[in-house]
């Protein structure tokens, strides 16, 4: 066996496998600012397989996101009392949650995946691989100059926990109203 399919057993069931090793990350996460740039990725199969490379133009960083209801702070319109309540989101997961705070925070990058690190019982850590798009490197790698077309693409639900949102994990017989998508399949007239 390989080391990353080690990395990976490991990580299946972190608290049996990993041990003291998983509460020390935690206790170590909790410590750390909300939104942190790591050296190197955690779980080094997961960046691996989602296009991770060590190399000029790639960062990680890991971020804190806490559970709950996703609510959102516009409020409908007008000055009634029941005008005035927060609208709940729930289309958006956590993972693109964290994704978009993390493109706020590095603008000149985007976003090319993310993979969950730890959970506890009140927040989550994602680990969110960046691409700087203008990066001499990443434009002369054949693998990953087609990012320096793409902008903005965790707002417009590009990356992979986007398109799981937008259902467009599904194929074929179910998914007829899925694709370009769905708000463009809803004012479509039949």
């Amino acid at each position: 066996m390989g080391m990353y399919k080690h990395i990976r057993d490991a990580w299946k069931k972190p608290k049996e496998t990993l041990g003291e090793t998983y509460t020390e990350y935690l206790m170590q996460f909790r410590r750390e600012p909300v939104t942190l740039r790591v050296l190197r990725p955690t779980r080094l199969d997961r960046a691996r397989s989602l296009g991770y490379k060590a190399k000029q133009g790639i960062i990680v960083v890991r971020q804190k996101v806490g559970k709950g209801g996703h609510m959102l702070h516009n409020f409908t319109g007008g000055r009634r009392p029941k005008a005035n309540t927060r609208k709940k989101v729930v289309n958006k997961s956590y993972q693109t949650i964290a994704e978009e705070r993390v493109a706020r925070h590095y603008s000149n990058c985007e976003v090319l995946n993310s993979y969950l690190v730890v959970e506890d019982g009140s927040n989550k850590w994602y680990e969110v691989i960046l691409v700087d798009r203008t990066s001499p490197s990443i434009l002369n790698d054949e693998n990953l100059n087609w990012i320096s077309l793409q902008k903005g693409r965790v707002y417009r639900g590009l990356t992979s926990s986007g398109k799981k949102s937008r259902g467009l994990r599904n194929k074929g017989i179910g998914a007829e109203k899925v694709r370009p998508g769905q708000k463009a399949n809803k004012n479509r007239l039949h």
